[in-house]
């Protein structure tokens, strides 16, 4: 505004002065010059004029001009202004945001507070409860430590009454070797050998009779203990069974499909073989193709590539190197949830994510049909009922059962036995001694170090053992009875013997006249150890001794 005014100040006094100028000169010459000069004069004047207005003109476009940018100016500031008031609107909003994340932290971290307060009382209550089991199973055992005593001083007066016994028996038999000397007029030599004759026919008897009447009693009281916690686990225990082959069928829409999966000379079926390590298997099967390998994993992947390249259309080298490529990717992924799922469903807590990698790989692995990561979850459900039963920790004891065979995982790419390598692993991945001792002695419990190897041991033969869990050839099970049968018959006084309920058990026919029933008793024995020393079988094999007496006479 300040300069709209200057502008037209110049403008007047440059008005003014042109008038001036020309009033001036107009009266010096208005005198002396004639019509023409004057109308010179006038003309001189009007340029005058003229020039002073074109000034003036010029000077008002360039106050406008002025004028205009100072507005410009003006409206830039003005929203300047605006903008730093919604930047400073803004900053306040993000303030007010800030202050109430804070105070929503601040709540959180006080629910966490309570939370953590709540699961220390709740862990307090637990330890509480766990001290009170742990005297209660103190009294327990101190009570069963009071029963053992009791027996202990039982059997000592057992052993002494067997010791008076054997002192009767060899006086008895010191005068009946006198008074054969003096009827029988033998010589000493023939009378002892007489005597000692009798005397190990009697004590062969009698020990017979106590070693069966021992084993009964043990037998019978540990067959009773055994099955009931047997029966409770199977009862609380149920799975499917499975068998894997080792080709998988992979359907095509049409026989033309097979054309293009084997490709132009073979280029694609080549590199498909190549990346996988499958054979792909093209022959006259309609609509369908087949994969063999002895590899589960690899066959997996090699039918997820295949059957995404069906559906895909696209069937060339770079083409299956892609699919196989995330095919690969997502075959870990699946094996990682699997490690997961059966993790959880064992009720195993704290697995380490690479051991839980190698139990996702059991998915894929079977034994004699049946799949091993379903059978390490039931061993590990069976393994914690029958812990619980006992008062074991459960807990370590599921552990134990869903570990003991992780080195089925990789036995087949590294050199060593599953038991080997499921330890090594088990000590690398810092498993808990109970879980590596089950895992080295759960073929060979007597040799192990705790009570969980024993318990995993069982729950692993019952998995096995159940009908329909486990596929064997025919063959070998064929020989396995006949190798049954022909241990039985081997011993003296055998006259037949029979292989039942599919070689779990064998019934053994003795002649009466040359085996008596306390004999039997140790001949059942003995053909067991026979079978344990001799054969290879999942499970436990029955031994039953028969003898019978029969008295026949004809009527004439």
């Amino acid at each position: 505004m300040s300069a709209t005014i200057y502008v037209l100040i110049g403008l007047l006094i440059g008005v003014a002065v042109g008038g001036f100028v020309f009033f001036t000169l107009g009266r010096r010459q208005r005198a002396a010059l004639d019509d023409a000069q004057q109308r010179a004069a006038r003309a001189e004047a009007d340029q005058i004029r003229a020039d002073a207005e074109t000034h003036a003109r010029r000077v008002r476009e360039e106050a406008n001009s002025e004028a205009e940018r100072l507005r410009e100016v003006a409206q830039r500031m003005q929203l300047d202004a605006a903008r730093r008031s919604q930047e400073a609107e803004r900053q306040e909003a993000h303030a007010n945001a800030q202050r109430d994340a804070a105070v929503q932290q601040t709540q959180r971290e006080r629910e966490a507070l309570l939370a953590d307060r709540a699961e220390t009382k709740r862990e307090r209550d637990e330890l509480k409860r766990e001290i009170e089991r742990l005297n209660r199973r103190a009294e327990q055992l101190d009570a069963r430590g009071e029963k053992l005593d009791a027996l202990e001083e039982k059997l000592e007066r057992e052993q002494e009454r067997v010791l008076d016994e054997l002192a009767s028996i060899a006086e008895r038999a010191r005068q009946v070797d006198v008074r054969l000397m003096e009827v029988a007029g033998l010589t000493p030599e023939a009378a002892r050998d007489l005597i000692l004759g009798r005397l190990d026919a009697e004590l062969e008897e009698e020990k017979a009779v106590r070693v069966r009447a021992s084993i009964e009693k043990a037998s019978a009281e540990a067959k009773r203990t055994a099955r009931s916690i047997i029966a409770q686990a199977i009862q609380r225990s149920a799975s499917e069974t499975s068998a894997a082959m080792s080709v998988s069928v992979v359907p095509i829409p049409s026989d033309a499909m097979k054309g293009r999966l084997i490709g132009r000379e073979g280029r694609n079926i080549r590199a498909f073989e190549a990346l996988t390590g499958v054979d792909l298997i093209i022959d006259d099967t309609p609509e369908a193709v087949i994969l063999s390998s002895f590899n589960p994993v690899r066959r997996e992947v090699a039918r997820h590539v295949l059957e995404g390249l069906v559906a895909d259309g696209r069937i060339h080298p770079t083409r299956i190197e892609e699919m196989v490529h995330k095919a690969q990717d997502d075959m870990k992924a699946f094996m990682h949830n699997q490690g997961e799922e059966a993790a959880h469903e064992a009720g195993v807590l704290g697995v380490k994510p690479g051991l839980v990698q190698l139990l996702g790989r059991m998915y894929f692995r079977t034994s004699y049909g049946q799949n091993v990561l379903k059978h390490s979850v039931q061993v590990a459900h069976l393994t914690g009922i029958m812990a619980a039963e006992l008062g074991l920790d459960d807990a370590m004891a599921r552990r134990a059962g869903l570990m003991h065979d992780v080195g089925k995982s990789i036995d087949r790419e590294i050199e060593g036995t599953h038991v080997e390598i499921g330890v090594s692993l088990a000590k690398r991945f810092g498993e808990p001694f109970e879980v590596i001792d089950a895992i080295a002695h759960h073929h060979d419990p007597e040799n192990g170090e705790t009570l969980y190897s024993v318990l995993v041991a069982a729950a692993d033969a019952i998995s096995a053992a159940r009908p329909g869990a486990r596929r064997e050839e025919l063959e070998s099970y064929i020989k396995r009875l006949e190798q049954l049968e022909s241990i039985a018959v081997s011993f003296p006084g055998v006259n037949q013997a029979y292989a039942i309920q599919a070689g779990r058990e064998v019934r053994v026919i003795v002649q009466p006249e040359k085996v008596t029933d306390a004999q039997s008793t140790l001949l059942a024995r003995e053909i067991a150890g026979r079978i344990e020393q001799d054969m290879e079988y999942p499970g436990q094999v029955q031994v039953t001794v028969v003898r019978e007496s029969r008295a026949v006479e004809y009527a004439k």
